[in-house]
C-alpha cells in the first residue's frame, strides 16, 4: 500500500565510504520524481540534534556521483548514546515533520536507527555504506570495491620496491573485526601471507617467521608481502615489522594504508550499487515495505533485510579463498 510520505530526512553516518554521494543522488532524484521533499542532515545524527539541515533538490546532486566522501559530511554522535538521546532525536524529527528517515552507514549507524525507532512514528530505512563490507544482509556494501582497488594499487606499488630491495613488507588495511578487505586485497595482490581475524585472534609470529624462512630457502632472496587487518597485532604494524626484522634477518617495512582507503572517486561498481540501493530504498519506502529495513543486494537482486539483524556478524569472508590461501601456505612448509 502506497504511503502518504511528503518529507524525508537523510544523513550519512560513521566512517565515510566512496559511493555515499552516489546513493544520496539516487535518493534525491527518485524522491523528487515522486513529489517527495528531501531534507539532508549534516554531520550524521548530529545534524538532527543541531537542526543543521538543507533541502536537497535535483540541482544539488546532479553531478556528485563521481565524488568521494559525502556532501552531507559525517561524524560520530555522542548525544545519541545518552539515556534520553534517542527520544530527543525522535521529537526533533516529529517537529520537523519528517515522515521517514534514511541513514547511509554501517552497523553502528544502524544501531542508532534501532534506538530512535522506539520513539519515532515515521519509517526508518538503512543503506549500507562502509568499506569493511561487514554488514549482514547484503553481499557487498557501498565503498568496499573502491577501497579494495585503493589497497590493491598500493600493494602493487609496494611489490615493485619490495622486489628491488628484496624486502619483506607488512601492509595494514582497515577491518577491525573482519578480514573481508584484507583477504580480498591479499588474494588480488598475490600476497604471500594474509593475517586477519578469520585465521585466529592473534598473530602466530613463530609460524610467520618459519614461512618467510622457507620461502627464502626455496626461491632465494626476494620480496615477501604480508597483508594484515588492523588491530591484529596490539602493538601495531610498525612494532610487528621491527620484530620480524630482528628475528628473520630480513628487513621488514610496515605500510599502514589507514584513511587512504576511504577516499577517492568511487569505482563503477560502487556507483551502480549505490544508485540501485538508493532508488530501491525510496521505492520500497513509498510502498510502505521498508520500515526498519535495510536496502541491500543479494545475488544481484535488490532486497530488504531487517535492520535489527544487520549486526549479527553471520556474514563471512569467502571460505573457499580462506582455505585456498591456507593450503598454499601449508604446501610451502617443509614436510616432516
Amino acid at each position: 500500500m502506497t504511503q502518504n510520505i511528503k518529507r524525508i530526512g537523510i544523513l550519512t553516518s560513521g566512517g565515510d565510504a566512496p559511493g555515499m554521494n552516489a546513493a544520496l543522488r539516487a535518493v534525491v532524484l527518485s524522491a523528487e520524481a515522486a513529489g517527495v521533499e528531501v531534507i539532508g542532515f549534516r554531520h550524521g545524527f548530529n545534524g538532527i540534534y543541531q537542526q543543521d539541515y538543507i533541502r536537497l533538490e535535483k540541482a544539488d546532486v546532479l553531478h556528485i556521483i563521481q565524488l568521494g566522501g559525502t556532501i552531507l559530511k559525517s561524524a560520530r554522535c555522542k548525544q545519541l548514546q545518552q539515556p534520553d538521546g534517542a527520544a530527543q532525536a525522535a521529537d526533533i524529527l516529529h517537529q520537523l515533520s519528517i515522515d521517514a528517515l534514511i541513514v547511509i552507514g554501517g552497523d553502528g549507524s544502524f544501531r542508532g536507527c534501532q534506538a530512535i525507532s522506539a520513539f519515532y512514528r515515521g519509517q526508518i530505512v538503512g543503506i549500507p555504506g562502509t568499506i569493511d563490507n561487514d554488514v549482514d544482509g547484503t553481499d557487498f556494501t557501498i565503498g568496499f570495491t573502491t577501497a579494495l582497488d585503493t589497497a590493491l594499487d598500493a600493494i602493487d606499488k609496494i611489490r615493485d620496491t619490495a622486489d628491488a630491495f628484496e624486502r619483506t613488507f607488512l601492509v595494514e588495511v582497515m577491518g577491525r573485526h573482519t578480514g573481508y578487505l584484507a583477504l580480498a586485497a591479499g588474494i588480488a595482490g598475490g600476497a604471500e601471507q594474509i593475517i586477519c581475524p578469520e585465521y585466529g585472534d592473534k598473530v602466530d609470529l613463530d609460524d610467520l617467521l618459519q614461512d618467510i624462512s622457507q620461502l627464502k630457502r626455496d626461491f632465494g632472496a626476494g620480496s615477501y608481502i604480508i597483508v594484515m587487518a588492523e588491530t591484529m597485532y596490539p602493538a601495531g604494524a610498525q612494532a610487528l615489522a621491527a620484530e620480524i626484522t630482528a628475528r628473520s634477518g630480513t628487513e621488514c617495512r610496515a605500510c599502514v594504508l589507514g584513511h587512504l582507503q576511504r577516499g577517492g572517486s568511487p569505482v563503477g561498481s560502487d556507483r551502480i550499487l549505490a544508485t540501485k540501493l538508493g532508488a530501491f530504498a525510496i521505492e520500497q519506502l513509498l510502498e510502505g515495505n521498508a520500515h526498519m529495513m535495510m536496502a541491500g543486494e543479494q545475488a544481484g537482486q535488490a532486497v530488504l533485510y531487517p535492520l535489527v539483524l544487520t549486526g549479527d556478524k553471520k556474514k563471512r569472508a569467502d571460505p573457499y579463498l580462506l582455505q585456498w590461501q591456507q593450503r598454499m601456505l601449508q604446501q610451502s612448509e617443509p614436510q616432516s
